[in-house]
Order: structure tokens, then C-alpha cells, then sequence
């Protein structure tokens, strides 16, 4: 089941206001883009409190802004392999807002990034080094037609 559609507080008015000069239920969604349900709530909503403000919700309340989450996403995505952590450190040094680092992991995870570590490669001993020097000096001189039979792979590990 897909969430509900939230509105905001201009599309809520627009949307009482058509409804008071005679818009039909049906048309003001098919204008806003909505589930005609969102405005039938909204509209009984209306009828009973005479406001427009939302309605208190279950849950514990965000404690970032979606101004600080896309500050979050925008670092998670330039700088891949750092910590929560330092996404939490810096979020501090540039918003004065203090939040644990499982709250940055979460909203990471909210536009689908995964944690990613840098890959390292095996340094090469000096044995190996020795070798690939003599397997170069080999093949130094083959033509074209004999480096067609060579093959070269980048190492991976294929199953």
C-alpha cells in the first residue's frame, strides 16, 4: 500500500477554497493530482475544526529538516567511503544541529545508499615484481599476429 499523500499548506487551501465555490470532490484531486480520499479527509477535517493546520501524527517527530537531510544525502554522496560519524561532525560545524549517528544512517538509507568500504589491492612482493619484469622482457618483441593469442585479464575472480 503506497503512503498517503501529504499536502501542503497552499494545496490544502487551494483545495478548500474550490471546494466552498462549488468544485466537485472528484475534480479538485484530478486537478491537485491526488486520491480523491485526501481531499474528502481534508474536507471533514475542515468541517469539524474549522482549520487547516495537519492533524497531530503517531511517531516521534523528525529531528532533522529536509533542509539538513538533503545536506546529509549531498555529502553521502560526494564523499562515499566516510563514516556516519563524520557526516555527523560536520552536520554539527554547519548546522549547530546535534543528531546521533544512527539518525544520519537512516536518512542515507532513505535515498538508498549502502555503506561502502574502499578496496584495497595486495601489494606485489618483491618476487612477483621480479617476475613480471622477466615475463615483459620476454614478450617485448612479438609482433601483432602473436599478441592475438595472448590473453589478458584484469585479475578477477570470475565463478
Amino acid at each position: 500500500m503506497p503512503p498517503r499523500q501529504k499536502l501542503n499548506e497552499f494545496d490544502r487551501t487551494r483545495a478548500i477554497a474550490w471546494l466552498q465555490y462549488g468544485v466537485g470532490v472528484r475534480e479538485v484531486p484530478r486537478i491537485l493530482q491526488l486520491s480523491h480520499l485526501t481531499i474528502i479527509r481534508l474536507r471533514q477535517w475542515f468541517a469539524v475544526t474549522g482549520r487547516l493546520l495537519e492533524r497531530r501524527r503517531k511517531g516521534r517527530p523528525k529531528k532533522t529538516t529536509v533542509r539538513e537531510d538533503l545536506y546529509i544525502q549531498h555529502q553521502a554522496t560526494q564523499k562515499r567511503t566516510s563514516s556516519s560519524s563524520v557526516f555527523r561532525r560536520r552536520l554539527r560545524a554547519a548546522t549547530y544541529t546535534t543528531v546521533s549517528s544512527q539518525t544520519i544512517r537512516n536518512c542515507i538509507h532513505d535515498v538508498n545508499l549502502r555503506a561502502r568500504r574502499p578496496v584495497r589491492k595486495p601489494t606485489l612482493t618483491q618476487n612477483q615484481r621480479a617476475n613480471r619484469q622477466i615475463w615483459c622482457t620476454a614478450h617485448q618483441r612479438l609482433t601483432n599476429a602473436q599478441w592475438t593469442e595472448v590473453l589478458f585479464t584484469d585479475e578477477s575472480r570470475f565463478c
